[in-house]
């Protein structure tokens, strides 16, 4: 029986496969991809060879954990994703996001998209992550709406992840004032999350730009969630927190943000408000920059960027007071 790498043709499609069978942020299958192409990554999944530059009990493990998800149908899931009509970029497209190949080894392996693939070809300073609470205040909903109209007037893009509360709010606002908005998904493009935002990310669809890493007919996991943070933070140049909970998934984004170089800004709010104890603690501890307009994002989108560490270094919730314990992936306020 032919193995999957004698089945596929070509880098696009190895990569589409590759999306089927390994979870995203996998910085093995990411440092294989990146060394050996996505033909021969699928070979050696299958294969009992060597790798260079992997120790061969980390390789058997990253067998272990992928073999199993290459079964006999998959080829015929590979031919109906592709005829889903979603777009679908690799690092050889024009269009690719070069922002995203900062992540290193966990750079994403393929993005499926749906509108205005247009928005990713820009510079990353002209693009700005919003993300928070999703339980937002009446207070953290006004003061990032007025944000994201401030920064669509600015004819920059916000990108954020599409969920309620302040993420919401953001793209309501950029649509309302005719800009530029991206979203950035934990679930396949077919499977809008969450449910009750399916008319806003319809939207977003058919007049901005929605994102996933992970194929049709995939549902969001806490692990794609933190994935997904990942992508938020690399895409832009610079997130900003205007509300959040202590132990806020958006704590995430800006670790990566942090680890990537990206400015960070972060809106003040009541003491008395578990909504704003993430963005006050970033503030009170030197991680984010205070921002009350959307001039104070602007200046740290076009601030010269800071020194890109390693991304395969990155250790979510290291950089945070040892007061505060790390984020977990998928939760969030």
């Amino acid at each position: 029986m032919a193995t999957l790498a004698e089945q596929v043709q070509g880098e696009r499609v190895a990569r589409i496969a590759l999306s089927m069978i390994a979870e995203p942020n996998d910085p093995t299958t990411g440092y294989v991809l990146a060394h050996h192409g996505g033909v021969e990554t699928l070979r050696l999944i299958e294969s009992d060879d060597d790798v260079p530059g992997l120790a061969r009990a980390d390789v058997l493990m990253w067998r272990e954990r992928l073999a199993t998800r290459i079964t006999p149908t998959l080829p015929d899931h590979l031919a109906k994703a592709t005829e889903r009509g979603f777009g679908i970029l690799i690092p050889a497209d024009k269009e690719w996001p070069t922002a995203l190949n900062d992540l290193g080894d966990r750079a994403p392996y393929l993005l499926w998209t749906r509108g205005a693939g247009s928005f990713l070809t820009g510079a990353v300073s002209d693009r700005v992550t919003i993300t928070g609470a999703r339980a937002s205040s009446a207070y953290g909903e006004q003061v990032t709406a007025e944000l994201a109209m401030g920064l669509a007037d600015e004819e920059r893009t916000v990108v954020a992840g599409g969920a309620y509360g302040i993420e919401g709010a953001a793209h309501k606002s950029v649509l309302a004032a005719a800009g530029h908005t991206i979203a950035v998904l934990p679930s396949g493009l077919d499977r809008l999350y969450p449910a009750g935002h399916t008319d806003l990310l319809n939207r977003i669809g058919d007049v901005g730009l929605l994102v996933s890493e992970v194929p049709p007919g995939s549902v969001p996991t806490k692990h794609r969630f933190e994935a997904r943070n990942r992508l938020m933070a690399a895409l832009s140049g610079a997130a900003v927190i205007p509300e959040a909970g202590i132990r806020s998934g958006s704590r995430i984004t800006v670790h990566y943000a942090r680890n990537l170089g990206r400015g960070i800004g972060a809106v003040p709010g009541p003491v008395t408000s578990a909504t704003s104890a993430t963005p006050n603690d970033l503030i009170k501890q030197g991680l984010a920059s205070l921002v009350t307009q959307a001039d104070d994002v602007i200046a740290l989108l076009d601030a010269e960027p800071v020194h890109v560490r390693a991304a395969t270094r990155i250790e979510v919730g290291q950089e945070f007071s040892r007061r505060q314990p790390p984020a977990t992936p998928g939760r969030s306020l």
